[in-house]
């Protein structure tokens, strides 16, 4: 767990004690340029509400009045993929009350409205995510609850229940054409599936790991390139992605292809640690730790303000670009198709307006969607995070005096600790910082390890330009055009204040996370 960062999030109401994940450092790899994703990054959108909605007279339009299907606009905007639920038994009105008496629709979301809307999609040249909830209604990680036909089961014909339903809906996919690209096993897991007895909150993960695992295994049985992701909520709760994954992958066996998370600040704002610094680093952690894929599998602001949803999104596909070795592969909106008017619980993180009796028109909050992630330029800051200290560079003092000494500090999101890159020939950046705006220099043309490094004004010296490069182990060296030498730290200190130098790239201190800064 990272200190000097604001605390994270520990639960929602549920309180119990987080076993600590220490990161494990894995053997250096090769390196290579870094260049940003090569892969097609998904732009999702979660739709579940849309066929529902359309049953009862609910129109989209277009941005001259003219009603459009509203998949069509959604991949005029950016939309690349959709993402569907599904339930065992959903209510025949497909409408549900909370236990805290909310009711809410849960969409066409029953075996036949799955196929249905997967095949529409599929027409339209949009990847597909499936999402098993496992339940009759919602679940999320407060409610797991035990489908109504699978209700007095033992925990061993609950394994294979899980299994076999898992297997009858891939089969029923596979018989319209339908492979989905991703599968979710359990939506929103964090603290288990089918309670009580799938719960982890004793710490003991035994048999969520086994209902999950045989989802995944009937996932692979029927189509094995569909790719299984877990998915949890809060994705800046750093101690809780450490907890799980240590205990589901690495204590229990669990299998997993991608680690998705939920990031929605319009709910987890007032938690202390709630920032993009945070979901990043759970981002390229897991990525690193694990060598899995990771996604955003859930987003959504409110509908009023279209600009800051349009920036969330920017900022979630920014961070996503930064996962080395494109294991950053897409984030979802959920129900971007609704607006407040429509819903019974008034669901207020849609992104459309209403303009009229039951016809809505999507606002320019998914726009950010038709422009590929910024990567390593000007309209991105990154706090630079040793991997070895988990600390970040600094500029001593806040200084902003050339030849200031550089040193490694917790990061308290300080100007000083904020840092741009800008390309000047090659794959050579410039790296300034934000307070000074002074750039990254080796002192006095050292070519030698433990070589100074401090802050001057940019003079197109070699010395001042850094490459990029990727690691196998999922972190970034940053290499000295001038020295051939790697950013690190002194006499691989873990303490505040020590002094960044240049080092040898077997050096412990020479790999790095970039971590988009807000």
């Amino acid at each position: 767990m990272r200190k000097g960062r604001k605390k994270v999030y520990v639960a929602l109401v549920l309180t119990f004690c987080f076993c600590a994940s220490v990161f494990t450092m894995i053997p250096v790899g090769n390196v290579q340029a870094a260049s940003g994703s090569s892969d097609e990054m998904i732009y999702g959108a979660d739709i579940g509400f849309l066929s529902q909605l359309e049953a009862q007279g609910v129109q989209w339009v277009d941005d001259n009045g003219n009603t459009r299907d509203a998949l069509e606009l959604l991949k005029e905007k950016g939309v690349n993929a959709v993402r569907l639920r599904v339930f065992v038994k959903p209510p025949e009105d497909f409408v549900w009350t909370k236990p805290d008496g909310t009711t809410c629709m849960l969409g066409y979301t029953d075996t036949q409205a799955l196929l249905y809307n997967a095949k529409r999609a599929e027409e339209l040249g949009m990847k597909i995510m499936v999402v098993f909830h496992y339940s009759d209604h919602f679940a999320d990680p407060l409610i797991q609850d035990v489908p109504s036909e699978w209700k007095g089961a033992s925990e061993s014909e609950l394994e294979q229940y899980v299994y076999d339903y898992t297997a009858y809906i891939m089969e029923k996919l596979a018989e319209e054409g339908v492979h989905p690209e991703w599968v979710q096993v359990g939506n929103e897991v964090s603290y288990g599936m089918l309670y009580p007895s799938g719960s982890n909150q004793t710490n003991d993960f035994t048999q969520l790991t086994k209902y999950l695992n045989s989802g995944y295994d009937a996932v692979k049985s029927v189509s094995p390139n569909t790719k299984v992701v877990t998915h949890l909520t809060h994705g800046s709760g750093i101690a809780h992605f450490a907890w799980f994954f240590e205990n589901f992958i690495t204590k229990c066996g669990g299998k997993t292809d991608v680690i998705g998370m939920s990031y929605y600040p319009y709910w987890t704002s007032s938690y202390d640690g709630d920032c993009i610094e945070n979901v990043t680093y759970n981002l390229c952690q897991m990525a690193a730790q694990y060598g899995k894929e990771v996604m955003i599998c859930e987003t959504g602001e409110l509908e009023s303000n279209p600009t800051e949803t349009y920036e969330l999104l920017r900022k979630e596909m920014n961070a996503l670009e930064v996962v080395p070795n494109n294991k950053g592969i897409g984030v979802f909106y959920w129900e971007p198709e609704v607006n407040s008017t429509v819903l019974p619980d008034g669901y207020a993180l849609g992104a459309a307006e209403s303009v009229g009796d039951k016809k809505l028109h999507f606002t320019d909050a998914l726009n950010a969607f038709l422009t590929e992630p910024d990567y390593l330029n000007e309209n991105c800051l990154y706090e630079l995070m040793n991997i070895n200290s988990q600390k970040a560079a600094n500029v001593a003092g806040g200084s902003v005096e050339n030849d200031a000494n550089v040193e490694q500090y917790e990061y308290a999101e300080w100007n000083s600790q904020k840092w741009t890159f800008e390309k000047v020939e090659g794959d050579y950046y410039k790296i300034a910082n934000k307070n000074s705006g002074k750039v990254l220099d080796v002192k006095a043309f050292s070519t030698e390890e433990n070589g100074e490094v401090i802050q001057n004004d940019y003079n197109e010296g070699w010395k001042q330009q850094w490459k990029l490069v990727e690691t196998a182990n999922g972190t970034y060296k940053i290499q000295n055009r001038w020295s051939g030498l790697y950013l690190g730290i002194l006499n691989e200190s873990m303490e505040n204040g020590a002094r960044l130098v240049q080092v040898s790239e077997q050096a412990v201190s020479s790999e790095w996370f970039l971590l988009l800064a807000d």
